[in-house]
């Protein structure tokens, strides 16, 4: 009979104390996955901790991974309209991905792809305690946010 490979998790990944700089530090050295390999690097969650509105994508795009910054490419653009429309302030908010890293595609430029939702896996077995996504659907307050909202 074969043995089944182990499953490669990010949790190596996680420092054992969880700040907010900690797990940004931390996830720019990830290798839970293979997205690493062709991202320029990892792309952290920013905005206020104590954010009352908290929201969520599925992955960087290209420009995400060139500057850094979640929600900065033409996703980001149109969300930022959204806010405006809606009265709140981008500064308010906290924005970012389930997937920490950028999937490559070679399309003859820079192009993304949907992840597949085994990365969303490794990923979410990377979050600090009370903030992975399971807990979050469980228990969305868990986040001190008044709102959370998957984009």
């Amino acid at each position: 009979m074969k043995m089944a490979a182990p499953v490669k998790t990010a949790a190596e990944y996680v420092p054992e104390t969880r700040s907010i700089p900690q797990l940004a530090k931390a996830v720019q050295s990830c290798r839970g996955c293979d997205l690493y390999k062709r991202a320029t690097q990892a792309v952290f969650g920013e905005g206020p901790r104590a954010a009352r509105i908290v929201l969520i994508g599925e992955q960087p795009g290209d420009q995400e991974d060139i500057q850094g910054h979640p929600f900065v490419g033409p996703a980001g653009k149109l969300l930022d309209r959204a806010l405006a429309d809606a009265g709140i302030d981008r500064a308010d908010v906290y924005v970012t991905n389930a997937v920490k890293h950028f999937k490559f595609l070679e399309r003859g430029n820079m192009s993304n792809s949907s992840p597949i939702s085994r990365k969303f896996a490794l990923c979410a077995r990377r979050e600090p305690k009370g903030y992975s996504l399971k807990t979050v659907r469980q228990n969305p307050w868990s986040l001190r946010s008044l709102t959370v909202a998957a984009l």
